[in-house]
């Protein structure tokens, strides 16, 4: 008889792993990837944590499972690397609702204020900015500025109003949201206090005032995560996007996870972005395999963005 041979079907996570070793890639993933994706990254977190791997890495190729806006900022922080994402409509509502050439005329209408821009935005908006933050950094970007000097904040203003409150600058602020954190219910949110009494309300900031004045703690998507891992409480109900339960359960198996209710019932009756689901397992095979979607920016933007973005890490790392 001749020898039989044994076949081994790999899985398309370790189709993935293979792959990321024999390219010398790095796959960086937001907390709110899909658990499969989260499970095979090399680094999963937000967008503050994620920005500084990505500035940090070594590989010749970065797979930046997230949306566009993440993968430009890696691209910026490596313009002689590879930067591909799964998905080119991984897009961001909040990004969408700041075009380059409408921030451009309001800016050109506030010559004498500092320009503040969350991370959820273009490239090219970036371009048009002077300082750039991301939840985690803020206040402490916010604080950095003259507090003779006015500002404008864009996109998100629910982020905006939370800002000057925790400042007490004045701010004027762009008309933007995140779709994601606009859609929970207060009303349903109620009815699950009800059924929950002992647990404790932790939201991220870009969610709705009404929802954060009951919020017991407000947070970057990493603070919340500490804050869960940390606190003695036993019973949660999260208001930000239900990825992050994922990591939150892995680093607390203990503690009990609510998701807040969204307005609109879906399978979860969470909120989900949908521009972060578009990306799949089979994507990020595909995107590394072929090496496509790739992130490119013309260089005249890259070099402008790129600077308030360093001096974003440097104010949070050092130098």
């Amino acid at each position: 008889m001749g020898d039989v041979v044994e076949t081994v079907q790999l899985s398309l996570s370790e189709k993935i792993i293979e792959l990321k070793k024999r390219k010398n890639a790095v796959l960086l993933a937001h907390y709110y990837q899909y658990p499969e994706i989260q499970e095979i990254a090399d680094f999963v977190g937000d967008s503050l944590a994620l920005s500084k791997k990505a500035s940090e890495t070594d590989a010749d190729i970065i797979v930046f499972a997230g949306v566009h806006f993440m993968g430009e900022t890696a691209k910026l922080l490596n313009p002689s690397k590879k930067v591909l994402i799964p998905d080119l409509e991984a897009g961001c509502s909040l990004s969408d609702s700041c075009q380059a050439v409408d921030f451009a005329q309001l800016k050109a209408q506030y010559p004498d204020h500092a320009t503040v821009t969350y991370i959820n935005c273009s490239a090219e908006v970036k371009a048009l900015s002077d300082y750039i933050c991301t939840s985690s950094n803020a206040v402490a970007v916010i604080n950095s500025i003259p507090k003779s000097k006015p500002i404008l904040f864009a996109p998100d203003q629910n982020l905006g109003r939370y800002l000057i409150q925790e400042t007490g600058r004045e701010m004027l602020l762009w008309d933007g949201a995140c779709v994601v954190h606009e859609a929970f219910s207060f009303e349903k949110l109620l009815d699950v206090i009800k059924e929950n009494p002992i647990a404790e309300i932790i939201a991220h900031p870009e969610s709705e005032e009404h929802i954060l004045k009951v919020a017991a703690f407000v947070g970057s998507t990493a603070a919340l995560l500490k804050y869960v891992q940390e606190s003695k409480k036993k019973s949660f109900i999260i208001a930000t996007e239900v990825g992050i339960l994922h990591e939150m359960q892995k680093a607390a198996p203990e503690k009990r996870l609510i998701p807040a209710p969204a307005k609109e019932d879906n399978t979860c009756a969470c909120s989900e972005c949908a521009f972060m689901k578009v990306n799949t397992l089979q994507k990020v095979f595909d995107c590394l395999q072929n090496e496509v979607p790739e992130i490119l920016i013309p260089e005249e933007v890259a070099e402008r963005a790129r600077k308030p973005l360093v001096d974003m890490l440097t104010l949070s790392f050092g130098k």
